[in-house]
């Protein structure tokens, strides 16, 4: 499928929703959406944001982009280049021409948007849009393909080069600088070393210096994808606990793994995971932390938790996270109409077999530096 193809399947996906809710078009400024449509083009500048900073305009007849003059040269030239999205521009300090630029591209058109923009006065876009966006097509599967080879290749590259004694904010660095030099943008980055592993689930790195242990966790980004990954590495023999606990988690991992097949709503998958834990000896560690959901063009679309009813879709991404305090296992993988598949390659890094109900397969293991 050529680029075009693609922007031209995305457009009638949109029209047949417009057709289903009475719309002439939808206004799309956060990021997500934006990507999505455009096959990867970014319309943000701070990497800390849901809402970007251009809008687009797509209508029945096509799609165009509202953007103050300081964007609209690099949407142009880079980002929309051979699109054949034309970009209407609007000087950045003339909030009037601003609201003239928006009102001239809506006309009298019934629009929904997705975040204020423009001054517009448009019912908010139902949450039932975002589900264009779930079902993967073969352009965005191996553009997410290529993301996670490229981010569990950074977490084997970094965990390689740490060293007893650097800090976390360190390790974090080597990370961003990594994912940064194969062109990926780092939407997260968590680290941990020792102590703070068994403390936080989310641990945002700190000065910390790492002694023996530590746990690097990326949310990496490019051309709206967003996969996750975690690894876990240690100076030395793993402990005997620990690696039991690891054996564990990566149980529950195979549990909610094997259960992610199209038709299954995300609650039984998450009721499988429950009794995953509890087989393992380690029933209320999934109270401690959310075990992930569905993905694409957000880090989580919607998390897996008791009695939900959103269902799993044929060729939709998960990226699911169970923790047991000390250790956890996280990839990304495809609900592809045959079952799950797991998209990040095991590279280099050692991996253990785990097996739930017939469903075997391998997860990484803690890497033992020496």
């Amino acid at each position: 499928m050529t680029p075009q193809q693609e922007r031209q399947l995305k457009h009638a996906l949109v029209c047949d929703y417009l057709a289903s809710r009475g719309l002439d078009g939808v206004l799309l400024t956060r990021r997500c959406n934006f990507s999505w449509y455009t096959c990867g083009a970014h319309n943000h500048v701070g990497l800390a944001c849901d809402a970007g900073v251009a809008s687009l305009l797509v209508t029945r007849d096509g799609a165009m982009v509202l953007a103050n003059n300081i964007e609209a040269t690099r949407l142009r030239e880079e980002e929309l280049s051979g699109s054949g999205i034309r970009v209407v521009e609007y000087p950045w300090h003339d909030v009037a021409a601003a609201a003239r630029a928006f009102a001239e591209a809506a006309q009298s058109m019934r629009l929904a948007a997705d975040a204020p923009a423009g001054g517009l006065k448009a019912e908010p876009l139902r949450r039932d849009f975002d589900r264009l966006r779930w079902t993967l097509n073969e352009n965005e599967i191996a553009r997410y393909r290529a993301l996670c080879a490229d981010a569990t290749c950074v977490l084997e590259t970094v965990a390689q080069a740490a060293r007893p004694g650097m800090t976390e904010h360190q390790l974090a660095g080597m990370l961003a600088a990594e994912m940064y030099a194969r062109g990926c943008t780092p939407w997260t980055v968590l680290l941990a070393a020792d102590r703070r592993i068994e403390r936080h689930r989310h641990p945002l790195p700190t000065d910390l210096r790492v002694e023996r242990y530590f746990m690097l966790i990326v949310g990496a980004e490019r051309h709206g994808l967003i996969v996750s990954h975690t690894r876990l590495a240690s100076f030395g023999p793993v402990p005997a606990e620990l690696a039991d606990k690891h054996r564990a988690v990566a149980t529950v991992d195979a549990a909610l793994i094997g259960s992610t097949r199209a038709g299954a709503t995300l609650g039984d998958i998450f009721a499988e995971c429950q009794s995953a834990y509890e087989a393992v000896g380690h029933a209320d560690q999934w109270r401690m932390h959310h075990q992930g959901g569905s993905c694409g063009y957000l880090p989580r679309d919607v998390k897996a938790a008791p009695g939900e009813s959103v269902t799993a879709l044929a060729n939709q991404a998960f990226a699911w996270n169970p923790s047991i305090t000390g250790t956890k296992s996280e990839d990304t993988i495809l609900c592809t109409p045959n079952g799950p598949e797991l998209l990040a390659p095991a590279g280099a890094w050692p991996t253990v077999r785990a097996e739930w109900k017939g469903f075997a397969l391998t997860r990484p293991d803690i890497l033992v530096l020496g």
